[in-house]
């Protein structure tokens, strides 16, 4: 996602099925590949990080924020 001035990042807690974080390391470390010696360099935390950024303004995140309805406090 390409960072703007409108942007800002947040750490939070997010809930999210076991299968797809196991899906997202599964396919970061075949992306990346091994190094020479045999370890993965990959940080799948800001893999999940940038899928679920990308997720937010796929699916306009902003405009579902504007609806009360999609409130649950």
């Amino acid at each position: 996602m390409n960072k703007s001035s409108d942007t800002i990042t947040i750490n939070a807690v997010v809930e999210m099925p076991a299968a797809a974080l196991q899906d997202i390391v599964k396919t970061a470390k075949q992306l990346t590949g091994r190094d020479e010696k045999g370890a993965y360099r990959v940080d799948t935390a800001d893999v999940v990080g940038g899928m679920i950024s990308m997720f937010l303004v796929e699916k306009d995140f902003e405009t579902y924020v504007k609806d009360v309805k999609n409130y649950n406090l």
